[in-house]
């Protein structure tokens, strides 16, 4: 009975092995990430879903990827993706665009904030060809 016990105990560990390495190989930022693949993406394959592609999100203006359809307060509110504008969309989206479709309860944890903008500078645009 132990015995069979122990193999069992074994079998659910080489089961899990990927999954525990998967997670434990993420980044703090990934794991951030985490919260908003339902709606985005992010990377050189990323595609716009219910939410625009986050792939060159830093230094870019709010409303202008090309080929997303958003919300009139998203285009309209100007802003440039910094660290500051991001961090307080991030916190409080309704509060910083008034009207905005997106749906996130907010992020409340500065470190985690951190973590993910810090993920999602390591995707810049891509280079014009």
């Amino acid at each position: 009975m132990l015995r069979r016990l122990l193999l069992k105990a074994i079998a659910c560990i080489v089961m899990l092995q990927p999954l525990l390495a998967s997670a434990a190989a993420q980044t703090p930022g990934e794991r951030q990430f985490q919260r908003c693949i339902n709606c985005h993406q992010i990377g050189p394959s990323a595609r716009h879903g219910f939410g625009p592609s986050l792939t060159g999100v830093m230094g870019r203006q709010s409303g202008s990827a090309s080929g997303y359809s958003y919300s009139s307060a998203m285009k309209n509110s100007k802003i440039v993706w910094d660290e500051k504008t991001l961090s307080a969309f991030l916190k409080n989206p309704d509060g910083v665009v008034p009207g905005t479709r997106m749906r996130l309860w907010g992020y409340n944890d500065d470190q985690q904030i951190r973590d993910l903008i810090a993920y999602l500078k390591s995707y810049p645009a891509p280079a014009s060809r």
